[in-house]
């Protein structure tokens, strides 16, 4: 990972760029924001928000095979509580999260149009097959190497269809 900073209204940013993306620190713009608090304690408020969550536990699940999904959601149920205070550490450690600070500059609003996407598409998933899309690739490696579960309804459906139109002939 390569940093740089950059300064925007005469406030040092740090830059991280780590393959084709490149990230903002979190952390020096909570300080900006921040004229008597402290950046942890607006870092501590924006992680504790139910959207934020959903953002960074989709990214992961897109991102990081080691994301434990199920200890993210003991933060999703949480989020918005007057006691819930958790820190970026204590996320990492418990979901094995790996973007602690940073969030993605390029793109940011078609990567929240995806965040949307893929939870839409993840609960018809779980409505029509009875399992998320991770679910179903960790337990079909071979075939998610080269389709994803709709390729793989839609043929059977087909199939199904064929089947019943021979059915029905006299």
């Amino acid at each position: 990972m390569h940093n740089r900073i950059i300064t925007v209204q005469n406030l040092p940013i740090t830059i991280s760029k780590e393959e084709l993306d490149d990230y903002i620190c979190i952390t020096d713009i909570a300080a900006a924001k921040s004229e008597n608090a402290r950046a942890a304690d607006v870092v501590r408020n924006w992680i504790r928000n139910r959207a934020t969550l959903e953002f960074l536990s989709t990214w992961e699940q897109i991102y990081n095979p080691n994301f434990k999904v199920f200890e993210s959601e003991h933060f999703k149920k949480q989020a918005g509580l007057l006691t819930f205070t958790p820190s970026v550490s204590e996320w990492v450690e418990q979901t094995d999260a790996v973007k602690k600070y940073i969030i993605p500059t390029k793109k940011y609003r078609e990567n929240l149009e995806w965040v949307a996407y893929a939870q839409e598409a993840d609960i018809l998933n779980v409505a029509l097959f009875g399992f998320t899309a991770k679910a179903w690739r960790e337990a079909n490696p071979d075939l998610a190497k080269t389709h994803n579960v709709r390729d793989i309804a839609l043929y059977q459906l087909a199939v199904l269809n064929e089947a019943e139109k021979v059915k029905a002939l006299p």
